[in-house]
């Protein structure tokens, strides 16, 4: 293609962004914003008609010079797995417009910026090919998702944002601390460059804990997760869609982009560490969502649970392991985004996140109920719903590794299955001492339209897997086999 796709996602939303800060009227700012995240989202559909899932070169791709002193370039592209987080980014965002249309009163013209700006961030992160550009949008972000939790979160906005603030910057630092060692050691900062060479096992091991400290942060990982349910509960809705979403994934992304392919050796050495992490991950996540009486504390901390199996997968170094994790992710952002997005709506409506004030629900708002009944079923992995193939797939994997580590997460699936079908029971039905709820509507078309593009993809994504799945497998296939290659090239050169 000639136009250059990924940079007019990227200059699209910054230049939104520019132009929503000159409109001083709300509503028609509102408008405005809604109308680029969704011209945004249906260009970036061109690159899903355009892709060849044939291959795993990179594709979509731009190089021109950019720092020429420091040899960085502006350089991006996407192969079979950033191009599904690409499109995640910007399917997402008209939504989390939307799903703000009431919620935020105050300060609406600042909101849609940042929100803007986020979105140019997101998709930053998930083409760039060098690591300076890389990391300047992995930067970027930071401002922007702190403001929106600081500035139109809860009651405690102030404590959560510091705390979202300190934790990913520390990440930050050991990220760019690994960088400039490879720049060091390769030369370059292209990123496919710097794969498949043969560092040494120390340098190799020392910059691997640089990025797996950096990269577990944003998943979160288990013990680095204490920042994510004060970010979440705090967090407007649109701001938890887009951590759920999209943040969360830019980890996970960080560990098959970047901690497999170029310190292979490294990652193999600490995999069983890494796996069992993971397990604890989703047992403490699953244990600690059950005990919450606050339905987005609920569900913040279900998002630890299944970005467990994400990384589970990632690291049992398998093919199956590996879609399945990539699968998970778009799943997670889909589904946890969903269910963010249905908190928000009965947090308009009742002002108040508390399951027992929730008793009863369904008989007034029958619509809703059936969404969230769908988003819930996802979440525990039902047949037919799209976490089922992602963490069959994940828990496939992991069993090329150790069945004793599959068998000891399995546990979470039964967990994650008793505080969603809680969730639903105590909503639907409640007790003998429901609250009235005489008053309440059921969804209107703007928050039906909300739900329903997510809802799609959970039936889509579920009943037929293979379209997602094919166009990730041959970038899957050729990622284990660049980690196995270089493990060998590693290899040889140890004296």
């Amino acid at each position: 293609m000639n136009v250059p796709i990924l940079s007019l996602l990227i200059i699209a939303p910054l230049v939104g962004a520019a132009v929503a800060a000159c409109i001083r009227d709300p509503r028609l700012g509102r408008w405005w914003a809604l109308l680029v995240t969704v011209v945004v989202a249906g260009v970036s559909l061109q690159l899903w008609t355009g892709f060849d899932a044939t291959t795993a070169q990179y594709q979509f791709t731009e190089n021109a010079p950019w720092i020429p002193f420091l040899g960085a370039r502006y350089r991006l592209g996407v192969d079979g797995i950033s191009v599904l987080l690409v499109l995640l980014s910007t399917l997402i965002m008209p939504l989390c417009v939307l799903c703000s249309w009431r919620y935020i009163e105050n300060r609406v013209r600042e909101f849609l910026v940042s929100l803007l700006i986020m979105e140019a961030a997101m998709v930053g992160v998930f083409c760039a090919l060098d690591f300076v550009l890389f990391f300047v949008f992995w930067e970027f972000m930071l401002i922007p998702m702190a403001l929106l939790i600081g500035v139109w979160g809860g009651p405690r906005r102030i404590y959560a944002a510091l705390k979202f603030f300190i934790y990913t910057l520390s990440g930050s630092v050991l990220l760019l601390v690994a960088i400039i060692a490879l720049y060091l050691e390769g030369g370059t900062f292209g990123i496919p460059e710097l794969m498949g060479r043969p560092y040494s096992a120390a340098f190799q091991s020392w910059v691997f804990l640089a990025f797996f400290l950096s990269f577990a942060i944003k998943v979160p990982m288990f013990p680095f997760h204490t920042w994510l349910p004060a970010a979440h509960v705090e967090a407007p809705t649109a701001g938890s869609v887009i951590l759920a979403s999209v943040l969360l994934k830019m980890g996970a992304y960080g560990f098959l982009r970047f901690a497999l392919p170029i310190t292979p050796l490294a990652a193999k050495a600490y995999m069983p560490y890494v796996l069992w992490l993971s397990v604890i991950a989703i047992i403490y996540g699953g244990l600690t969502a059950l005990a919450q009486s606050d339905l987005k504390k609920l569900v913040a901390y279900s998002s630890v649970g299944h970005m467990g199996f994400a990384t589970l997968g990632i690291f049992s170094m398998d093919p199956r392991g590996i879609e399945g994790a990539t699968l998970q992710l778009i799943n997670h952002g889909v589904t946890t985004g969903a269910l963010f997005i249905c908190v928000g709506l009965i947090y308009e409506r009742l002002h108040t996140r508390e399951l027992d004030r929730m008793a009863g629900l369904g008989k007034h708002m029958p619509i809703y109920l059936t969404l969230l009944g769908l988003f819930c079923l996802s979440s525990m992995g039902f047949p037919g719903t799209n976490s089922f193939v992602g963490e069959f797939l994940v828990l496939a994997g992991g069993f090329s590794y150790s069945k004793t580590l599959v068998i000891a997460a399995v546990p979470g699936v039964v967990v994650a299955a008793a505080y969603m079908l809680r969730l639903l029971q105590r909503m639907a039905w409640g007790g003998t001492d429901n609250p009235s709820h005489q008053g309440i509507a059921d969804l209107n078309v703007r928050e039906f339209l909300c739900l329903a593009p997510l809802a799609i993809l959970v039936l889509w994504i579920g009943l037929s897997p293979s379209l997602v799945t094919d166009v990730m497998r041959v970038s899957v296939e050729h990622l284990v086999q660049q980690v196995s290659a270089s493990t060998t090239v590693a290899l040889q050169a140890v004296p």
